[in-house]
């Protein structure tokens, strides 16, 4: 059921607004709306206009609290507004501190991985590395050269040149290593190693001693570096944890404090004779808390409430809250999915709830699958508290009854004595159709009965919204539903071998309701006393055509929406087939000794595919063939702006 709701307008002196908010509204849940918005016809307002001096903290808060490990483990004590900015500046003061000293350990880092990179492949050289890069009259170059080249290079040119050559590492492609050249030939030599592809490495000014001392001396420090940013990661989190229960609690009362002051965001201040200001908040409230709520304030001369009896109409519809018994709960997420119901609608939960349920279990009866699902669902929902577990556990519930109905447990048929039937083996003649499995008939008229149950709700929900087309003319409507009730009727009485009615009895039947729906926009028209009986656009021959054409789709929607509804028997009985299947394969369809393996795993597969496939085809049939009658989910949802505090009274600071 959809909860009835009240219209507030909460008003005071524009200072008392968090007085107001702490010691009464956090008490209920309320969903605010914006007040200039909902009184655009009053003069003289204006925002509310202040920026929210907890929104840094907060959000500092946030950040330590997302740093924190296991902060489930803490629970929040309860602070003032200035114990949690406080707590929040001290705690973001160390963290600062530790933060900058990170900082600057990740710059050394940073600063001494391309020299290690560098001298790693140098580190043989046994001479001074700054005096080598303070030569005057002797030319140098670092770098590599491929392999295949050096070799070339050391058999053909290097004993011609006036160079030497010193080798310090090789890899699987290069050889790095330092050659020097006299500065009067220094251009010409260049030009030799770049030709045989020598690749210079420059290297900077930044090296004490020899290169293995300069390499054992940087690789001993960035050693260090790793372990004292490890050091003070592990400071870092136990500076956190050391701080946690304060970080928790500065949190909630920053999310507190901050959820309060935004309010004035949906709140409009207005001037009075005396040129004081007060503050005007409109929402919308349970009846209950509603009627608590004017009880509270009752006695408090600086807050006004005007319920909704007393105020002009609201602009927007009333918020949807769903209120429906535990049983029904997990279901409205199925609700949900395809719309929340206006609040004037009829919510739709406890149909789907029945109807999926026991559609599912005739489509999917196995006492024991059933039980599978039931156990399985029920554990879910009461551990992880997941809707579609409790959907599944309610699911199973109707597959062991039509299990029992079947006589069917874990595919095996002989077990159980049948109480109705069994799928695949029941049939029964029709005149003039012959021999059909009763599965399907009996499908075919629980569709029937269901389409003729959604038509009787889209009639109340219609005229609760007082549409008088869809009350009275439309296929859906009073109209449809006379004409489809009455070939409903005509059908059983066939079925059964009675007469049908005479000939004057059909035309009303049939005729009456259909011209209804022919003529359904006129005759709104005339209902609602319009000038025009037609649109401008939609005159003469055109009426009459498109009027045809739609209703000729409204005869063909009410066949395939009442032939969806052999899925069910379908599915019915191709359930019984596939464990005839497994059956078969693990050698037990002619009382031989089964293979267990085989029965176990088969009917775990089965349970699982066909009960996905089920679970999806029932749903299809709750959104096309029965929502789509008279359902259109266009609410919008209740959305508490305050978290509800259970009558703790917080205290704000001035």
């Amino acid at each position: 059921m959809i909860e009835k709701m009240k219209f507030l307008s909460i008003t005071g002196p524009k200072t008392d607004i968090d007085r107001v908010v702490n010691t009464y509204l956090s008490k209920y849940e309320i969903h605010l709306e914006n007040a200039l918005s909902e009184l655009s016809e009053v003069a003289d307002l204006s925002p509310f206009l202040e920026v929210n001096p907890y929104k840094d903290a907060l959000s500092a808060a946030c950040s330590f609290y997302e740093e924190l490990e296991h902060p489930e483990n803490f629970s929040p004590g309860f602070l003032k507004t200035e114990e949690a900015l406080s707590i929040i500046r001290n705690i973001r003061s160390g963290a600062d501190e530790l933060t900058e000293a990170r900082k600057k350990l990740e710059q050394e880092h940073a600063a001494m991985i391309e020299p290690l990179k560098i001298i790693r492949h140098f580190r043989n050289i046994d001479f001074n590395v700054s005096d080598i890069l303070n030569f005057e009259y002797i030319h140098f170059r670092f770098g590599r050269i491929e392999k295949i080249y050096f070799r070339k290079f050391e058999a053909y040119i290097y004993d011609n040149l006036d160079t030497i050559f010193i080798k310090c590492e090789e890899d699987e492609q290069y050889i790095y290593g330092i050659y020097f050249v006299p500065a009067q030939q220094a251009h010409q030599i260049h030009a030799v190693y770049a030709s045989m592809h020598f690749e210079q490495i420059f290297v900077p000014d930044k090296y004490d001693g020899t290169a293995v001392q300069a390499f054992e001396n940087l690789d001993t420090r960035h050693k260090e570096i790793h372990a004292e940013l490890n050091a003070a990661k592990e400071s870092r989190k136990q500076y956190f944890l050391e701080h946690g229960a304060e970080i928790v609690s500065a949190k909630a009362a920053l999310e507190q404090y901050s959820q309060t002051f935004d309010v004035r965001r949906l709140a409009a201040c207005t001037k009075s004779r005396t040129d004081d200001v007060f503050y005007i908040l409109c929402g919308w409230m349970s009846e209950k808390d509603a009627a608590s709520f004017q009880k509270d304030i009752s006695d408090d001369p600086g807050v006004f409430c005007i319920l909704g009896d007393e105020l002009p109409e609201a602009s927007k519809q009333p918020p949807t809250r769903l209120k429906n018994l535990k049983l029904f709960k997990p279901f409205e997420m199925y609700v949900k999915m395809y719309g929340l119901p206006a609040y004037n609608e009829m919510d739709p939960t406890w149909f789907v709830a029945i109807t999926y349920s026991f559609i599912f279990g005739a489509m999917f009866g196995d006492v024991g699958q059933g039980l599978l699902l039931f156990l399985g669902g029920l554990f879910l929902y009461k551990t992880k508290k997941i809707d579609l577990a409790g959907i599944i556990g309610c699911a199973g519930v109707f597959s062991i009854f039509f299990g029992f109905m079947y006589g069917s447990l874990f595919g095996f048929e002989d077990i159980l004595h049948p109480v109705w039937l069994k799928p695949m083996e029941a049939m029964m003649t029709i005149p003039l159709v012959g021999r059909l499995n009763v599965v399907f008939i009996v499908a075919i008229g629980f569709g029937m009965g269901i389409i003729l149950l959604c038509m009787i709700f889209n009639i109340i929900n219609s005229f609760r919204a007082k549409d008088v087309e869809k009350t009275w003319f439309d296929s859906n409507a009073v109209a449809g539903l006379v004409f489809y009730g009455s070939v409903v009727l005509s059908i059983v009485l066939f079925i059964s071998g009675r007469k049908l009615p005479g000939a004057a009895v059909l035309v009303i039947m049939f005729g009456v309701p259909l011209l209804l729906m022919f003529l359904k926009e006129p005759l709104t028209n005339l209902v609602k006393k319009k000038a025009e009986l037609l649109p401008a656009d939609n005159k003469g021959a055109m009426f009459f055509v498109q009027s045809f054409f739609e209703l000729f789709e409204v005869m063909l929607s009410y066949l395939s929406n009442t032939l969806s509804f052999l899925r069910v028997g379908a599915f019915a009985v191709s359930h019984a087939a596939m464990m005839e299947v497994v059956l078969m394969l693990a050698g037990a369809a002619n009382g031989g000794n089964p293979n267990w393996i085989v029965i176990v795993f088969g009917n775990l597969f089965v349970c699982a595919m066909e009960g996905l496939i089920v679970g999806i085809q029932v749903l299809r049939l709750e959104y096309y063939e029965l929502f789509s009658r008279f359902y259109h989910g266009t609410g919008r949802e209740f959305r508490p702006f305050l978290k509800k505090t259970a009558g703790q009274k917080t205290s704000h600071a001035s």
